[in-house]
């Protein structure tokens, strides 16, 4: 059996919710339909004429790119030029476009914790250089007869409730004597229809973050043994987990400029990389960015980063950074390629163990614009 498209954007907004977009990024379906079966989807950095020939060869059904083929509204659809003829040739083989994409950077081991892995940043000591989201949290309380208190608590837990800071599995649990009368047509697991019961239960408390509160409720309402679940949710004051652009913290090893940026070459595969800065300057602490990294030089500073890893530096930012005694390794914009083969592995992954014969295809295809002579 073949997924659904929106069963499949449903995997992928697992990985990168649309929420972690920043304002206004051009994310989610572009182009096409997500109300088919999916045979073959194929993962790409940008959708290039090419790509789109690629997708055609290989019977592709929906692309997941992380770079926008629509960035703003069309005034009309005219097929003589070279969006119009890409858009033209998508339609006409029913190949839909699906885009992912500072949701997909701001994702938590989503494109820039991939690219601090590559480049060496410990994980324990990872921060984001921006912040764009935090997670709402919730308080989530429920009443279940002792018999089903454990059983009830531990599918919350697994659900990704109950994390406090660095604390997991927080709750507070009260005995006390819950009271009901079943009526007519009801099937009580406890007491008798019209007569009133009393049953000793447990008020489970525990914290629940937005982004898995819908997650967290049918898990517990799965577990719960009533026909009516008695429960409450309802948002607290407390700052839930932040999660932003960027990774910056403490390299595996101490290393020089020089030595970075060769080990930048090799692990980003890109032949050359352009470097702000004296090459024997000792690195502990590394930022990086995927994409445009121009605007972010100043966060990296105030992170205390002893160097920026990203793509795109224009020539004044670099003058900027080197008079404010910052080093700078511009990889290009490319390096955001990592994102194929991983998107792929993360979703057939997932359709597998749905039991889905759908299957993601990381695109083979070079789109670097530029050449290096």
């Amino acid at each position: 059996m073949f997924a659904n498209g929106q069963t499949v954007v449903q995997l992928m907004e697992q990985l990168a919710p649309k929420h972690y977009a920043v304002e206004n990024d051009k994310i989610g379906l572009q182009l096409g339909t997500l109300n088919k079966p999916i045979k073959k989807l194929l993962i790409a950095l940008d959708v290039t004429d090419e790509v789109v020939d690629e997708a055609i060869h290989q019977g592709v059904d929906l692309i997941i790119a992380h770079h926008a083929i629509i960035y703003r509204p069309l005034a009309k659809l005219d097929t003589s030029t070279a969006a119009g003829r890409l858009y033209e040739k998508l339609i006409k083989h029913d190949i839909a476009v699906y885009i992912s994409h500072t949701n997909l950077d701001v994702a938590d081991g989503g494109i820039n914790d991939w690219l601090a892995n590559q480049i060496g940043i410990m994980p324990e000591d990872r921060q984001c250089l921006e912040e764009v989201h935090t997670d709402k949290l919730y308080k989530l309380v429920v009443f279940v007869p002792e018999s089903h208190h454990e059983a009830v608590l531990e599918a919350i837990w697994r659900a990704g409730a109950g994390e406090i800071g660095s604390y997991s599995h927080c709750s507070f649990n009260i005995k006390g004597t819950g009271t009901f009368i079943p009526g007519d047509g009801t099937n009580p697991y406890i007491g008798t229809v019209g007569k009133l019961e009393k049953a000793d239960e447990v008020r489970i408390e525990t914290i629940v973050p937005y982004s898995v509160h819908r997650k967290a409720v049918q898990a517990m309402l799965k577990a719960h043994p009533y026909e009516e679940v008695a429960y409450d949710l309802y948002p607290v004051d407390l700052k839930g987990r932040s999660f932003g652009l960027g990774r910056v913290g403490k390299l595996t090893e101490s290393t020089t400029l020089g030595e970075l940026a060769e080990h930048a070459k090799k692990v980003f595969e890109v032949p050359a990389v352009r470097v702000v800065g004296p090459l024997d300057r000792n690195i502990r602490k590394a930022a990086v960015l995927g994409g445009a990294g121009s605007r972010y030089v100043r966060h990296a500073i105030f992170a205390g980063a002893d160097v920026l890893i990203t793509g795109d530096i224009d020539y004044h930012t670099a003058h900027d950074a080197l008079a404010a005694g910052m080093t700078i390794i511009d990889a290009g914009h490319n390096i955001e390629k990592v994102m194929k083969q991983r998107v792929a592995d993360w979703l057939n992954e997932r359709l597998s163990s749905s039991k889905y014969d759908t299957t993601a295809a990381a695109s083979s295809l070079n789109t670097e614009p530029f050449t290096f002579i």
